[in-house]
C-alpha cells in the first residue's frame, strides 16, 4: 500500500513541478478591486499587475483540494489544448510554439516532467516495468537443467566404469550446471539448490561471484566499479529497483543527449536554432512517456500485452515522422528520410543512456 501512496504522492510532485515552470494563463472572467494581498499594489482585474497575484484567494479546505486538482489536470486549461495537438498533430504544436504561441499551450518541460512522474506512478501502481513477468522460458531453463544434472550423476555412478579422465571431465560438467541451476535459483527463490558449488548469482558470498573486473588504468575507478559490480550481482533485484529509478530521475538527460542528434539529422534546414530542437524532442519524450503510460494500462487489460507491443512498435515512428514533418516544414520524402535517420539515432541516444544508468548503478 505505501508503494500506491508513494506514487500518488509522486504523480501529483510531478504535477505541481510542471505547474511551477508552467505560467497561467489568467482567467479574464474575474476581477476585483482593491490592494494587492502580496505586495498591496492597487488591482484592477484578476490578477495584480506588479507580482502576478491572484485577486481572489481562499481559506477552505476545499480549495486545497481544488489546487491539488488543478496542478494534477488542469494546467489552467492548457492541458486539453495541448495533449490532443500532440497526439495528432505533434508538428504544428512544436512549430506554434517555437513562433510565438505560449499561453495558450503547456510548455514541453512541464509536459515532460508531468508525463514523466505520472509515468512512474501508473507503474508503480500496474507494476509496468517491474511487473512479474511471466517466465515460461525460466521454468524451461531450470527442467532443462534438473535434466542434464541428473544424467551427469547417473553417468558418475556407473555402469560402465569410467576412465579417470571422463570421470574429471563429467564432474567439471556437473559442476558448471550445478553453478548454473544455482543462478536461477537465486534468481526464482533467493536460495541455492546445490550448497557444494558456488553460483553465478549468490547474495552476502562475493567469493562465488564470477564477472570479469573492470582494468581501466586507474586503481580508484577500478576499485569503485569492481564493488559496484560485487553489489549488483549480490542483489539483482535491488540492482533492477536502483537502475529504474535512476532513470526516472535523470530522464532529462534524454533531452541534452538528444540535442545533437536532431541537429545533425536536420542540418541543411535554415531558420532553426537549438532552442527548436529542444522543443522538438522535449514535446516527443513526453509523449513517448505518455505512449508507455497506456501501453502499461493495455498490458493489464483482457487487451494483453500483444496489442500494447504492437502500438510501441507502430506509433512511434509515425508520430516522430508527423512532428518532424510539420515541425520543420519538410516534403513527405525528406520527412520519411529524416525520420528514418532519427530512428537510428534514438538507438544510439538510448544506449548512451542505458550506459550512464549501469555506471551510476555500479557507483552505487
Amino acid at each position: 500500500m505505501s508503494g500506491e501512496l508513494d506514487a500518488a504522492g509522486t504523480a501529483i510532485e510531478g504535477a505541481m513541478l510542471g505547474t511551477a515552470v508552467e505560467p497561467a494563463t489568467g482567467n479574464p472572467a474575474a476581477s476585483a478591486i482593491g490592494g494587492c494581498l502580496n505586495c498591496g499594489a492597487v488591482l484592477g482585474g484578476a490578477y495584480c499587475a506588479a507580482c502576478g497575484q491572484k485577486a481572489n484567494i481562499h481559506r477552505t479546505l476545499s480549495a486545497i483540494w481544488h489546487d491539488i486538482l488543478h496542478s494534477a489536470l488542469h494546467f489552467d486549461g492548457k492541458m486539453w489544448r495541448t495533449l490532443p495537438m500532440l497526439l495528432f498533430k505533434p508538428g504544428e504544436l512544436t512549430r506554434r510554439y517555437i513562433h510565438g504561441e505560449r499561453a495558450k499551450f503547456v510548455s514541453p518541460m512541464a509536459l515532460f516532467l508531468f508525463s514523466i512522474f505520472l509515468m512512474f506512478a501508473v507503474f508503480s501502481f500496474t507494476g509496468g516495468a517491474n511487473r512479474p513477468v511471466d517466465n515460461n522460458w525460466m521454468q524451461v531453463s531450470i527442467a532443462k537443467l534438473d535434466g542434464e544434472i541428473a544424467v551427469a550423476e547417473k553417468q558418475l555412478a556407473g555402469p560402465p566404469p569410467l576412465t579417470g579422465a571422463e570421470r574429471t571431465g563429467i564432474e567439471e560438467r556437473l559442476k558448471e550446471l550445478k553453478s548454473d541451476r544455482n543462478g536461477l535459483a537465486y534468481a526464482t527463490s533467493g536460495t541455492p539448490v546445490y550448497d557444494d558449488v558456488g553460483a553465478r548469482i549468490k547474495a552476502g558470498d562475493k567469493r562465488s561471484l564470477t564477472f570479469t573486473k573492470a582494468e581501466t588504468g586507474s586503481p580508484w575507478l577500478n576499485n569503485l566499479l569492481n564493488k559496484g559490480a560485487i553489489k549488483m550481482l549480490s542483489n539483482p533485484s535491488l540492482t533492477f529497483y536502483k537502475l529504474q529509478s535512476n532513470g526516472y530521475k535523470f530522464a532529462w538527460l534524454l533531452i541534452p543527449l538528444s540535442l545533437p542528434f536532431v541537429w545533425l539529422v536536420t542540418l541543411g534546414i535554415s531558420g532553426h536554432q537549438f532552442y527548436d530542437h529542444a522543443v522538438f524532442a522535449t514535446y516527443s519524450i513526453a509523449f513517448m512517456s505518455l505512449l508507455f503510460i497506456v501501453s502499461a494500462l493495455l498490458g493489464r487489460t483482457a487487451v494483453g500485452d500483444d496489442l500494447a507491443m504492437l502500438l510501441l512498435f507502430i506509433i512511434p515512428p509515425i508520430h516522430i515522422y508527423k512532428q518532424m514533418r510539420h515541425s520543420y516544414n519538410l516534403t513527405r520524402t525528406g520527412g520519411v528520410i529524416r525520420t528514418i535517420l532519427l530512428l537510428l539515432c534514438i538507438v544510439i541516444i538510448l544506449a548512451f543512456f542505458a550506459m550512464t544508468l549501469l555506471f551510476l548503478g555500479l557507483l552505487g
